[in-house]
């Protein structure tokens, strides 16, 4: 970024912020906890550059170093000082109601995350409290609606894809529209705002009103994909364990488009929660989709889990290629089957408390050289155990390739090493090479992709 416009301005909430106390006020401050400031910082200053082309948290937060942002506690609530920012999230010297919006849920996540973390009715040493702890994170942000009918589909793939996969998306997003399905993404570009595009057209045809097109996400992510504006309810957990949990608890369908690592990274975590077999009776519609040209990926997406995961692991998802329309009515016959199943197992529709998830898949995975070093990625560990694994190893190389603190420690030590048996390792480095060649590896500028791994047999 060899230029850029900054603005100062003045804020007050709009959204589903709580009136803050003083206490929490001094928590955002830099005088009260330099590290959760600096969170925030980060996470406003991302949502303040949506609707950008960047998408490394480093090249941002270096281009805006002189970016503040100041909390202010007044009698009427509170208000966000601005210092430095960029400029295109005004308007006529007023924020973009969306922008605004974003900005005060980030701040609502944030304050509630450090004062849930601190009281003693949370409970993170067990698999129990920690989605106790999520489905808390989720009610204080509203979005979970009790009665509501099971009709949330996630939609997951790559936020960098070529303008044939983003149309494709969205006339799959336009098709479950025209259905009153409502949309969970990442929230970001790519994949993460095709859907909700769609979605949002075909509400409008079909004169839906309050449709929902809700983003999940995670501060790291959060500073490498700015949220799209379509999103309507944001929230920000506290890690990407904490996201994934909440997307599978939340979400009644998942749809998974072509993407590259990240994607694949999420689509293990699935396989390893549906692999577990306190899950094998419990429904829940999986599709791999995406258009013609892309079915060499879903392709190779789908032997490698066949060589890692085994036929089982294929059996619990269905590939589609080139058709949103059914695409659509497989989702809807899928999300009867899962009301059915929750009316006779008196479950929650808006929060599935049924779904077994074990600690492993809870708790963070810090990408260190020696962490993905150690990682056990062999036969000799059951496939739901496994699938876990591939997904740290995956989570690992997007840090290294878009994630600020990933940049620098492959910066500082180099590549990571990942260690495996032959048979484990031989699909995965054919899957990443495929991913390379296919231009799904991207680093900032168009620059040529340099590995941040080295697979080792």
């Amino acid at each position: 970024m060899t230029s850029r416009y900054v603005i100062n301005a003045s804020v007050h909430p709009k959204g589903s912020l709580e009136t803050l106390s003083q206490r929490e006020v001094q928590q955002l401050s830099e005088a009260g906890s330099g590290s959760t400031y600096a969170l925030f910082r980060q996470c406003a200053l991302a949502i303040l550059n949506t609707g950008t082309q960047i998408d490394n948290a480093k090249t941002i937060l270096e281009a805006y170093e002189d970016f503040e942002v100041r909390i202010h506690q007044q009698d009427r609530g509170v208000r966000l000082e601005l210092i430095n920012a960029p400029a295109d999230a005004f308007v006529d010297g007023h924020m973009i109601s969306s922008t605004r919006e974003m900005l005060f849920s980030a701040l609502r996540d944030i304050v509630y995350t450090e004062n849930e973390l601190s009281s003693t009715r949370i409970d993170l040493s067990s698999s129990e409290g920690i989605t106790d702890y999520v489905f808390h994170l989720l009610r204080n942000a509203r979005i979970l609606h009790a009665g509501a009918e099971p009709n949330m589909v996630v939609c997951w793939g790559g936020h960098s894809i070529n303008s044939e996969e983003y149309q494709y998306s969205k006339r799959v997003g336009h098709e479950l529209g025209l259905r009153n399905l409502n949309i969970c993404t990442g929230c970001g570009p790519g994949v993460m705002k095709g859907p909700m595009k769609g979605a949002t057209i075909a509400h409008a045809k079909q004169r839906l009103v309050g449709g929902r097109y809700l983003g999940l996400t995670e501060p790291g992510i959060i500073a490498a994909e700015a949220p799209n504006p379509i999103v309507n309810e944001l929230v920000i957990l506290p890690d990407i364990e904490k996201r994934l949990e909440a997307f599978v608890r939340v979400g009644h369908g998942i749809i998974i488009f072509p993407g590259g690592v990240g994607t694949a990274e999420e689509f293990l975590y699935l396989l390893g929660i549906l692999l577990h077999p306190d899950n094998a009776d419990i429904p829940l519609p999986v599709i791999l989709t995406g258009p013609s040209d892309s079915a060499p990926y879903l392709q190779q997406l789908h032997e490698f889990v066949g060589a890692t995961l085994g036929e089982t692991a294929q059996q619990r998802y269905r590939i589609i290629i080139d058709d949103p329309a059914a695409v659509a009515r497989e989702m809807v016959k899928g999300l009867k089957e899962v009301k059915d199943f929750r009316c006779e197992r008196n479950d929650a529709f808006h929060f599935n408390w049924l779904l077994k998830i074990e600690e492993g898949f809870q708790h963070p995975f810090d990408p260190t050289h020696e962490n993905m070093a150690s990682l056990q990625l062999t036969r000799d560990v059951p496939p739901h155990e496994l699938a876990a694994n591939l997904r740290r190893a995956f989570s690992g190389i997007v840090a290294g390739n878009v994630k600020d603190k990933g940049i620098r420690r492959i910066e500082q030590f180099g590549r990571y090493e990942i260690h495996g048996a032959p048979e484990i390792m031989k699909p995965l480095d054919a899957l990443l090479q495929a991913f390379v060649a296919q231009h799904r590896m991207k680093l900032p500028g168009g620059r040529p992709y340099e590995p941040c791994y080295r697979v080792v047999s």
